[in-house]
């Protein structure tokens, strides 16, 4: 200690600068007074979580915070700086948090009424990033773009205005654009891919928008795609070429249709087609993507068939060079596959990311030659893909074994849990995010899943080309560490696998994908498991646990999301034969008492009938006897005696309901947590004493 101590105020202070997690900062400033100063010095990011009715306590510290997140200060949704949610002037605190963070450049805030922004927007005219934040409904009475008026008339160097989790009206957006064209122009990144939405923006407002926003570089939207030419304000290839006229230094371009929102899975029995197609050109996507030279990473998600799209993607290859990022939706004949010579996609050398979501048509031939095109590829998803096997996905995985670190497969016919990671196994040692759906087959045969695969049989399915293909893994297995006698590794353990992320049915168990091949991840620190389907359709499970403590032979694991939201079913009482949704609750949490979490993320589930997604009694019980957790965090209502439960728990710090789903509820329509009832919690929570 003495050595640090002596070095240079300078040095130390680039030291600091360098350490990015909040709790470590926090632990350095806990040193000594130097060091104290010093972390307050070089901390330029500051996200606050205390309650709202405390603001004007804050101390004058952090000088050099440069982003603030203000969007989650508690009680979660507060209507910050309203007259009638404050007992202070409102303006006197806005003043007040100017003092404390004057370098501020960069803010996120809940903005739940138009108040909030007419009282901040003024204190930092020097804003240039923007993110505003509402699950609730936008009040009737609003007038149109007061949401947004105060932001543009008081900070003129905006340049990024993120919207993708606040809740407006699409009308309200591109009249003040139009309204303030100095700073609509000196906007280069506008995030319009609100999660909400469910018709999105309509195309004459994208057209206004990006016409009043040259210099976007970054430009992301929900919308819908037109299927039809009787349809009024859907995207056609009108839009596109809008787009690429209006805002040609684009670097990055999402457009999704909002149904993709709604569905995220699908079905793998489906033929992955839809039943219409989109109104989408070929020609017209050979000029869109002529027009956007600079494009890094584009995001294509229509959801309506676009067939024969190879030869728009070759010239996507030629026209966008700089191309890294690259996400299809609903994209056909994206690779022929025929002969030797590459094309499609394939032909997109540079890039390092690929999704591939609903295309029917390709297969382990089409897989293999994108995997030979695109070589320096280090993230591969693949969704509805029904055409694809193990084996083309295997043979992917030898030709991209030197760069691959993420790999996504979900609602794939042919591959299944065990049949995914039987595939990955020549870069399980490598691979660092996973995604797979918990689709277990015949659990009695996980075993008997080929691991034998033979690159000599696949070459003579699919032609002489392909024996390159075995040249090239074969060199791959003989450079291995270790590896065995017919050239694959013996480990068995996924070594720098970090993350996982899990999509499981309701009603099936999660305790069979140890057995599927999961059994040794011993730097697996995060995990995120989807639940997703409809309860009222399920009879009660035979087993009393969902599986969770199968997940205790991870010895890092310490922070999970456990996503229920789309699991639907009876929130009060439910017919004879089924469970409501407090058992269910009690089935999904089951055993995760002994998993040592420090953070929890947890989506309860819903009941559309009455919009209501709140915690049981039962899952609140299950919760407190996780006692190593430090943050949780609830992504939905419960009742306040219910709360008290989790004071319980010896380590528990950071505690807040969250209801991120539209339309969240209303305090004066809620008969649960309401603002009193949280500030009773949380001094309750923070009058213990903790051991650390």
């Amino acid at each position: 200690m003495a050595a640090i101590n002596d070095l240079p105020e300078v040095l130390l202070s680039v030291i600091f600068s360098f350490v990015s997690d909040a709790r470590s900062r926090n632990s350095l400033s806990l040193v000594s007074r130097r060091f104290r100063s010093l972390e307050r010095a070089t901390r330029t990011s500051l996200a606050l979580r205390g309650n709202a009715r405390d603001l004007h306590l804050i101390p004058r510290c952090f000088a050099s915070v440069t982003h603030l997140d203000l969007s989650l200060l508690s009680p979660w949704g507060h209507a910050l700086l309203s007259p009638s949610a404050s007992s202070f002037d409102p303006h006197l605190l806005a003043s007040r948090l100017r003092v404390a963070f004057p370098s501020v450049t960069s803010l996120a805030v809940y903005a739940r009424s138009a108040s909030t922004l007419q009282v901040l927007a003024p204190q930092w005219p020097g804003l240039r990033h923007v993110k505003l934040v509402r699950w609730h409904q936008r009040q009737q009475a609003q007038l149109t773009g007061e949401d947004f008026s105060p932001l543009f008339e008081q900070c003129p160097s905006l340049s990024s205005l993120d919207l993708s989790e606040f809740y407006y009206w699409t009308e309200d957006l591109p009249p003040v654009l139009q309204a303030f064209p100095a700073v609509a122009k000196s906007l280069s990144k506008l995030d319009l891919l609100t999660a909400s939405f469910t018709e999105g923006l309509k195309d004459d407002e994208i057209r206004t928008v990006t016409e009043a926003c040259p210099n976007l570089k970054q430009f992301l939207v929900a919308c819908r795609f037109r299927s039809d030419p009787r349809l009024i304000g859907f995207v056609g290839d009108e839009v596109l070429l809008a787009i690429a006229a209006n805002c040609p230094n684009l670097s990055l371009l999402h457009l999704a249709d909002t149904k993709s929102f709604s569905n995220p899975w699908g079905d793998p029995e489906d033929d992955g087609f839809t039943s219409e197609d989109a109104l989408i050109s070929r020609a017209a996507m050979v000029d869109f993507f002529s027009g956007l030279q600079f494009l890094e990473e584009l995001v294509l998600d229509v959801c309506q068939n676009v067939r024969d799209s190879g030869l728009a993607l070759e010239a996507l290859a030629r026209r966008c060079p700089r191309l890294r990022v690259l996400k299809l939706g609903q994209f056909h004949g994206v690779c022929s596959a025929i002969g030797s010579q590459l094309d499609g996609i394939a032909l997109c050398q540079g890039l390092e990311s690929l999704s591939i979501k609903n295309s029917a048509d390709l297969t382990d031939m089409g897989l293999i030659e994108i995997a030979r095109g695109c070589c320096r590829l280090k993230k591969l998803h693949i969704h509805g893909c029904k055409g694809i096997t193990i084996t083309g996905l295997r043979t992917v995985a030898c030709l991209l074994r030197r760069t691959l670190v993420d790999v996504g497969v979900s609602c794939c016919k042919n591959l299944d849990a065990a049949a995914s990671l039987r595939a990955l196994e020549p870069i399980r040692d490598r691979i660092q995010r996973l995604h797979i759906d918990c689709v277990w087959g015949d659990t009695e045969n996980f075993e008997q899943v080929d691991r034998n695969f033979d690159l000599n049989d696949a070459a003579d399915d699919y032609g002489e080309y392909e024996q390159r293909i075995r040249k090239k893994c074969k060199l791959d297995f003989d450079a291995a560490d270790s590896s065995n006698g017919d050239g694959f590794w013996c480990s068995k353990s996924w070594d720098r696998l970090e993350y996982l992320s899990l999509w499981i049915a309701v009603g099936e168990l999660l305790s069979p994908l140890i057995m599927a091949g999961l059994e040794d991840c011993p730097n697996l620190e995060e995990i995120r498991i989807k639940v997703d389907g409809d309860c009222r359709r399920r009879h009660k499970p035979t087993e009393q646990a969902f599986g969770l403590s199968c997940l205790a032979s991870y010895p890092k694991l310490t922070k999970m999301e456990l996503d229920c939201r789309d699991t639907i079913g009876y929130v009060l009482t439910a017919p004879s034969g089924h469970m409501d949704l407090s058992l269910w609750e009690r089935f999904f949490l089951n055993g995760i008492r002994i998993l040592s979490l420090n953070e929890l993320d947890y989506w309860p589930p819903q009941d559309q009938d009455v919009n209501q997604r709140s915690l049981s009694l039962p899952a609140v019980g299950l919760l407190a006897e996780c006692i190593t957790l430090r943050k949780l965090f609830i992504h939905g209502t419960t009742h306040e005696h219910f709360m008290n439960f989790l004071l319980r728990m010896p380590n528990l710090r950071d505690v807040q309901l969250r209801g991120t789903y539209y339309p969240a509820p209303e305090n004066d329509t809620s008969t649960e947590m309401r603002v009193d009832s949280c500030c009773r919690f949380e001094d309750a929570l923070n009058s213990r004493p903790i051991d650390d």
